[in-house]
């Protein structure tokens, strides 16, 4: 970070000034509130990322899967999303249940039991002989895929307040890297020996990752003040009620994530019929032109703590709006949706950056719970797109798709325009380093 910092006067009240957060100290607020010394050290901020990347992306394995996985369980076409909901139906109750547990006990005993448990889900999806069995291991794995979310709470918790937006983003595209490479792996795995075995190769791998987090990640200073479990859930609804940026930065993420998924969700199906009849390995590799646009919007976070969230935002966005131009292209040429994967998925890592960024400068002894608020609310957008997309896609075609996506985008880019001004200016000022 850069000693100066800039100011931000777009669509904030206050004065916009420099908060001194952080200025001239090594100490950062350790979840209780206490003042402890930084033990975030560079290579347990990629763990945590890499961690975070693979928990997120056995939720999003089953993309370029769906047509193999209904064929295979003799599921109806049309109904081929209920897949990707009931993971994000789980993956929402994980928000609600699991996530602000993170405010209350050990972070690290917390990752690696829920890691643990996220392996027995993924060898229950991999052995699925039926599709209620099927539906019902995928909404076992997606509520303990909410551990990505634990990661990037315990990962803010440890950081200094003048960079917790920089590891924020770093940990943040490790988790959309997750999202979006998952459909390349997932691909190539299930060219080579069919969509079952991407899930138990991935419960390997989580093995190794829940071992690693177990041996190098801190252990979580005892907690002076203690509450009740149902008490920590009911607290979810009073920081919504109290906090206004956590309620304007949750509906964008829900209509953001409602955008993509608008997107990845019935991608399959036109990219394997004709006249494309790609392989599931080629379908995935539009996972590698995300990649570079998620990796190009690393740096949100560091614009957050500049002060520039806001107009990081906008320009986001905009983007998201544009992309379903070329990526509408698609009957045309396979190169506009490239390039409107590319810079839908720019926008998306932004936006999701951005408003992280800014939810964490409230209540630091309630990240947990924060995650999990704004979250539930990207797992609600994320439903919505699915299911949704897939039957559009059935009754109207890829246009049918694009208007979709289209709308929700400009609907997102409407509401963070009316909301600008309603944004404490506490969550969008920069925050100056010594």
């Amino acid at each position: 970070m850069q000693s100066g910092c800039e100011t931000a006067s777009i669509g904030t009240t206050g004065t916009g000034a420099c908060s001194q957060e952080g200025q001239g100290e090594d100490r950062v607020a350790d979840g209780d509130g206490e003042g402890v010394a930084s033990r975030l050290s560079r290579p347990i901020t990629l763990l945590f990322a890499v961690a975070s990347g693979l928990a997120v992306a056995n939720a999003y394995f089953a993309h370029p899967l769906l047509d193999l996985m209904a064929d295979d369980l003799r599921l109806p076409r049309a109904t081929v999303g209920l897949i990707v909901a009931v993971t994000q139906v789980g993956y929402g109750l994980g928000l609600i249940l699991l996530v602000p547990i993170g405010d209350l006990a050990d972070r690290r005993k917390l990752v690696v039991i829920q890691s643990l448990l996220s392996v027995l889900a993924l060898i229950a999806v991999g052995f699925s002989s039926t599709g209620v069995m099927l539906l019902a291991s995928m909404a076992a794995m997606g509520l303990f895929a909410v551990v990505t979310q634990t990661f990037v709470a315990y990962a803010a918790s440890l950081a200094r307040p003048a960079e917790r937006g920089q590891v924020v983003g770093v940990v943040t595209s490790g988790i959309v890297l997750g999202i979006l490479l998952a459909r390349t792996v997932s691909g190539m795995l299930a060219d080579l020996s069919g969509w079952r075995t991407v899930y138990l190769v991935s419960a390997g791998l989580t093995i190794i990752i829940a071992a690693l987090l177990h041996k190098v990640l801190p252990p979580q200073e005892n907690r002076e003040e203690r509450i009740s479990y149902p008490r920590l859930i009911g607290s979810l609804a009073t920081l919504f009620a109290e906090e206004p940026v956590l309620r304007i930065r949750a509906v964008i993420a829900m209509l953001i994530f409602a955008n993509i998924t608008t997107l990845l969700t019935p991608l399959v199906l036109p990219l394997s019929a004709p006249p494309f009849s790609l392989s599931h390995t080629a379908i995935g590799l539009f996972g590698l032109a995300g990649a570079a646009g998620a990796l190009g919007a690393a740096r949100a976070g560091r614009w957050v703590d500049r002060g520039l969230g806001q107009r990081t935002t906008g320009v986001a966005l905009a983007l998201m709006l544009f992309a379903w131009l070329p990526i509408s292209l698609l009957p045309q040429s396979i190169f506009w949706l490239i390039v409107g994967v590319l810079v839908i998925d720019f926008g998306l890592q932004a936006v999701h950056v951005t408003n992280q960024g800014m939810i964490y400068r409230v209540k630091p002894e309630a990240q947990s719970r924060l995650t999990a608020a704004y979250m539930i609310f990207y797992s609600i957008g994320s439903a919505i797109g699915s299911s949704s997309s897939t039957m559009v896609y059935a009754h109207a075609g890829w246009n049918g798709v694009c208007l979709l996506g289209a709308g929700i985008g400009a609907l997102t880019l409407a509401f963070w325009a009316v909301t600008l001004r309603a944004t404490p200016a506490t969550a969008t000022r920069a925050i100056c380093s010594a």
